[in-house]
């Protein structure tokens, strides 16, 4: 009704139970008061904001207090300051991504609390039983050290009330328990946190220029989305030098079985030093840099954080492409094998001996034209049979590696444009170069070591390349259940250690 009455205590306990169900909605509250009995000095002060420091109480910080004492509480305001409205599925998305969220605020324990179940760093339910973990500064740095490791190692911590050296103290203690901290700020009180945090990341609108210089990446929207979204792209980019530097291996170790294979059992060299080298510059290169340019896996946030150590041609990776390879070798030395076989009519026997060929009892006494056999254009048959075998089973694969783990109904091709043209150029390549002697330029087949194929050995060359689809498949198979397995290991680990 307009009166000024004395604060009772249960006055008092109305406003402060107010306050906190403001607090909880969440509000920022805001106590507006005024001060009716001014000494003279204040009531008849008539000076500019230059003059302060030369007014008795005013220019002395030491008599604020009795300045802003006897106060009359006139109401309290409530501010809102709403979350963007993507960052509540951005937590959501690194909770499944294994990346812990802790907020540290200035704000009141129960705003800081609300604030956190609505962006999701608290569920409803955990809110709801109490069952969470927030504190101000001080309630939480005066625990033992034990109970504040225990409490760092797992799940989502609110801190509020808390003073700028806190954030260190918190970096630190996570750097003791082999956490990798990313620490955001804009003030100049937090840059030596963002200084300390393995990954500083400083405010690009609202930042200081302090908190800019200490940081190790500037956020240009202030937007806590834009980390997620780089830290997928960061797991896109090792999942792209995974496919990258896999394919590649996987492809050598291929040639190096086919080379094993036909040393050890005697055959006709399949490939020729030049074969070797066009595979290597011309077919293989572009594949190989378009998986640069893979797009993420529809599930590369659901996989948790890998260790800073862990080798990117891992066991599993090293097995997989190893069997691949093998097939690889069987396929390119098996093609070559089959044309003597059965298009040359040889056998088995006889192909392994094939350098005793023009001997007494070579091909069990039958005249035997080693010529049309062994040299020349009867040697560039199965050896161009046998390049293009391989080549064919490379741009397989590489289309097959636009996921590591995935399988290509998952992920199809195209869904790296860049890919299809990197296996469509050199494919054509290939052609061009197996049918030059047909296009007007024989020069080029012959430097090459190669001729045209016919109807039925393009399909030979077929049925030979595109089983290592369907191997690759099930590896990835496989692969999906290892990889699911170590997560899950790594989950249990994670939990075990925060129980100790």
């Amino acid at each position: 009704n307009g009166k000024v009455v004395k604060m009772t205590d249960e006055m008092r306990t109305e406003i402060e139970a107010k306050v906190s169900e403001m607090a909880k909605t969440p509000l920022r509250t805001l106590a507006l008061a005024v001060k009716t009995a001014l000494p003279s000095s204040i009531k008849s002060y008539t000076g500019g904001p230059n003059d302060v420091a030369n007014h008795p109480l005013l220019g002395d910080p030491s008599k604020f207090v009795s300045v802003e004492s006897s106060l009359t509480l006139v109401g309290v305001a409530g501010i809102k300051d709403p979350a963007r409205p993507e960052v509540a599925e951005s937590i959501n998305i690194c909770t499944k991504a294994g990346i812990r969220v802790m907020m540290i605020t200035g704000d009141a324990k129960d705003t800081a609390v609300a604030i956190a179940r609505d962006v999701n760093i608290f569920t409803k339910e955990q809110v709801e039983s109490g069952d969470y973990k927030a504190f101000e500064g001080r309630e939480f740095f005066n625990l033992p050290e034990e109970t504040q490791l225990n409490t760092l190692k797992s799940g989502n911590v609110v801190f509020c009330r808390t003073e700028p050296a806190d954030k260190q103290k918190l970096i630190k203690m996570l750097q003791q328990l082999n956490e990798i901290p990313a620490m955001t700020g804009d003030g100049v009180n937090d840059a030596p946190a963002l200084q300390q945090a393995a990954i500083g990341i400083a405010m690009g609108i609202t930042g200081t220029e302090v908190a800019k210089e200490a940081a190790d990446m500037v956020l240009v929207d202030d937007n806590f989305a834009t980390i997620v979204a780089a830290v997928e792209e960061g797991r896109c980019i090792y999942a792209s030098m995974q496919a990258f530097i896999c394919f590649l291996i996987s492809c050598n170790i291929g040639e190096i079985f086919c080379i094993f294979f036909a040393s050890i059992l005697g055959l006709p060299e399949p490939l020729t030093a030049m074969h070797l080298l066009w595979v290597n510059l011309v077919t293989d290169g572009p594949p190989a840099t378009a998986l640069g340019f893979n797009p993420p896996d529809p599930d590369v946030m659901d996989q948790t954080p890998r260790k800073p150590d862990e080798e990117i041609m891992t066991k599993w990776l090293l097995t997989r492409y190893c069997l691949t390879g093998l097939y690889v070798g069987i396929a390119t030395v098996g093609i070559s094998v089959w044309h003597y076989l059965s298009e040359m009519g040889l056998g088995w026997k006889d192909l392994r001996s094939w350098t005793q060929c023009g001997m007494k009892g070579y091909g069990g006494g039958a005249k035997v034209d080693c010529d049309a056999l062994f040299s020349k254009e009867g040697r560039m048959v199965p050896q161009t049979l046998s390049l293009t075998t391989l080549v064919a089973m490379e741009m397989l694969k590489a289309l097959s590696a636009v996921s590591v783990d995935n399988s290509l109904f998952v992920v199809p091709s195209w869904k790296n444009k860049y890919l299809l043209v990197g296996v469509l150029v050199p494919s054509l390549l290939h052609v061009f170069v197996v049918n030059a002697r047909a296009a007007g330029f024989p020069g080029v087949s012959e430097a090459f070591g190669m001729v045209a194929l016919d109807k039925r050995q393009w399909i030979k060359v077929l049925q030979f390349s595109a089983p290592i689809l369907v191997l690759d498949e099930m590896l990835k198979f496989v692969g999906r259940r290892v990889n699911r397995a170590n997560d899950l290991a790594r989950r249990k680990a994670r939990n075990q250690e925060s129980l100790l």
